[in-house]
């Protein structure tokens, strides 16, 4: 999900009934949630099943950007009119989950069963390249400055690093587990990494590349997200049915209860 800029809305792609590249239904559709009234308000409907799922707001345009993997591509939305007014070819099937420089001119997706990143141009809605990265990959996050890309690989419990600059694979950092979400600490120093088969988030050192530390949480941890101020961050743990809260000042934990099924997080602005 995605939340707007002004936090009144969330925005909630309706993905389907099954795994990336398994058998079940094709979603066709966002569902538009008011926060505050915690009621859909609106509908963005795609004509067709793409398997809808990772939603960016452009830091710079403002428009929305989502993975349409079934269309081999990321579509480009206008949050305030929710009309589809662009697309963006990624040249791989299964681009599952998108980032997107600060500057708004780049995005990188994770095209899960090809084990690639594509790196487009979301000014000239082109792709730029591919990159091969292993045989099955998942997720994706930026550096604080841009400079890398971070995806992980789903055979052996280790992390690319991409170079932003040359579009390459340039390091693999060892894993205590299978990695799977990713984020930087706000100062871009470390890079969190859930590990949902460990139940545990490894902190990576970004100057020295390396484990620093590894932190327990519950089950199946997904996803994880920095919060704005970059005091904490917050992991979704799908079969506890939490939310690991860590404290970046001292990485000491809390949970909060979420419900069946926590994956995706967004933050929205206080009202």
């Amino acid at each position: 999900m995605a939340a707007s800029v002004d936090g009144r809305l969330a925005y909630v792609p309706i993905y389907g009934n099954s795994g990336v590249g398994q058998p079940g239904t094709d979603g066709d559709a966002i569902a538009v949630i008011g926060i505050a009234a915690r009621q859909v308000v609106g509908h963005i409907d795609f004509g067709h099943g793409v398997r809808p799922h990772c939603p960016v707001i452009g830091p710079k345009d403002g428009l929305l950007y989502v993975t349409t993997e079934l269309d081999r591509t990321v579509t480009v939305i206008d949050p305030h009119t929710l009309k589809i007014v662009g697309s963006v070819p990624t040249g791989q099937p299964e681009s599952h989950m998108l980032a997107i420089t600060h500057d708004g001119r780049r995005g990188y997706t994770a095209n899960v069963g090809p084990g690639s990143v594509s790196v487009l141009d979301l000014e000239t809605r082109k792709v730029l390249a591919v990159i091969p990265v292993s045989g099955e990959t998942q997720r994706i996050s930026l550096s604080a400055d841009d400079r890398m890309a971070f995806t992980s690989d789903q055979r052996e419990p280790r992390l690319a690093v991409i170079d932003t600059a040359t579009n390459a694979v340039v390091r693999w950092i060892a894993l205590p587990g299978i990695g799977y979400g990713t984020a930087p600490t706000a100062d871009g120093r470390f890079l969190l990494v859930a590990m949902p088969r460990a139940n545990k988030v490894a902190v990576v050192d970004l100057q020295s590349m390396k484990i620093a530390r590894t932190i327990d949480v519950p089950r199946a941890p997904q996803e994880v997200l920095v919060a704005p101020g970059g005091r904490a961050a917050y992991v979704s743990c799908d079969a506890s049915h939490q939310i690991a809260g860590i404290d970046l000042s001292d990485w000491s934990v809390r949970l909060l209860e979420a419900g069946k099924g926590a994956d995706g997080l967004a933050w929205a602005a206080a009202q």
